[in-house]
């Protein structure tokens, strides 16, 4: 299917609405039935039609429609959240007495998913490192059934080999979950390599303005009905008209985004390869990087995300780095038009570290700003370093 075609034209019928050229918002919570042999109709349909919009609603089956043909997969369904897709996703797979492997760093609230919320309720979770596939084979028992990836994972960005992972989940009839978030939905399609259920948190590059929040789960269509009558319709954390509104905006521009992005990011990295301030690129698109022929394997092109290991031991200049940034703004999201950082060092509280990642780590993601304009800020912000 042409990319072209799914962004500006899947699921559209604009014959029906006026021939608007933007999509609608039907911004209603129920839709009406005129009989009851229509209205008996609609709730034997669910799946299908639209009843009452936390179920079904015109403008979210825009966008699901869109997102499932860009990840290759036969339906979707949108959350209100990332994080939500994420718990949907993983709990319309298990129950107690199942066991979960999961990669050793994940997202900072699936981390919390796991370690917390599942074994709350008799679910055992294995992490494992997952740079090396053989780790999720031999963290295997009888009762594993849910293998979850997230690759690149978030902040130090180790990728997993996603293919040998599904064949070991399918040898042992184990359903796989991947967040597929950093790569967006044009530069890796884990369901072309088996994977059964991807998830995506939409408020990133799906939105990509910084003014929305979603989530998604792609997947085959038992998969996602299943979801559906489970967790979305039970847990109601749905995706509102105006939010899956705002997202089909943002998908209309992605390619353009994608590859600004990612062309502005290979310029910041190269200017900071030659900083003796930093000591190290977390970033699986260097070719020294351990990882880059797997990256180059399974995505097909670089995004925006990487972390930088500042060549210091005081933490003071770290903060001072990152405080004299002019035109990076630091937050913890990313995805947007504007450039980010996310200092480790904002964990510190008098002298204790709430997370395990060294204070020297930064995270950056660069937007749609022009390269010498950040690079410009990135070095009136490393000759102020040091004091």
């Amino acid at each position: 299917m042409d990319l072209s075609y799914i962004l500006n034209e899947l699921g559209e019928d604009r014959a029906a609405y006026f021939n608007a050229v933007a999509p609608p918002i039907i911004q209603t919570s129920n839709f009406a039935c005129r009989t009851v042999d229509e209205m008996r109709y609609m709730l034997q349909h669910e799946f299908e039609v639209d009843f009452y919009t936390r179920g079904n609603n015109p403008t979210v089956d825009m966008l699901e429609k869109k997102i499932a043909a860009l990840e290759g997969t036969e339906h979707a369904i949108a959350f209100g959240s990332g994080i939500a897709a994420v718990v949907a996703a993983v709990l319309s797979q298990v129950k107690a007495g199942d066991h979960v492997v999961c990669i050793r760093k994940p997202y900072t609230w699936t981390n919390k998913l796991m370690r917390n919320f599942l074994p709350r309720f008799g679910v055992e979770v294995t992490m494992v490192d997952g740079t090396d596939a053989r780790n999720f084979a031999e963290a295997s028992k009888e009762n594993t059934v849910l293998y979850y990836l997230e690759s690149p994972n978030s902040f130090t960005f180790e990728l997993q080999d996603i293919a040998q992972i599904v064949a070991y989940a399918k040898e042992r009839n184990i359903c796989t979950v991947i967040d597929n978030s950093f790569a967006s939905p044009l530069f890796q399609n884990p369901a072309a390599m088996g994977v059964d259920l991807v998830v995506h948190s939409a408020t990133k590059y799906i939105g990509g303005h910084s003014d929305v929040m979603g989530g998604i789960v792609c997947g085959d269509r038992e998969r996602i009905n299943q979801i559906f009558s489970t967790e979305y319709m039970t847990l109601g954390a749905v995706l509102s008209p105006h939010d899956a509104w705002l997202l089909l905006r943002g998908l209309r521009t992605l390619p353009l985004r994608m590859d600004r992005i990612a062309k502005t990011t290979r310029q910041v990295v190269a200017y900071l390869q030659q900083r003796e301030e930093v000591s190290e690129i977390l970033w699986p698109f260097l070719p020294e990087h351990p990882q880059y022929k797997l990256a180059k394997k399974q995505m097909r092109n670089n995004t925006g995300q990487f972390t930088i290991k500042l060549n210091t031991d005081q933490i003071k200049e770290v903060d001072r780095f990152c405080d004299s940034l002019q035109h990076f703004l630091m937050a913890a999201s990313w995805g947007g038009h504007e450039s980010l950082i996310y200092p480790a060092a904002a964990a510190h509280n008098k002298g204790n570290y709430r997370s395990s990642l060294p204070f020297t780590l930064i995270r950056f993601y660069i937007g749609l700003e022009d390269p010498e304009y950040l690079i410009k800020d990135l070095d009136q912000a490393f000759s102020k370093m040091k004091g």
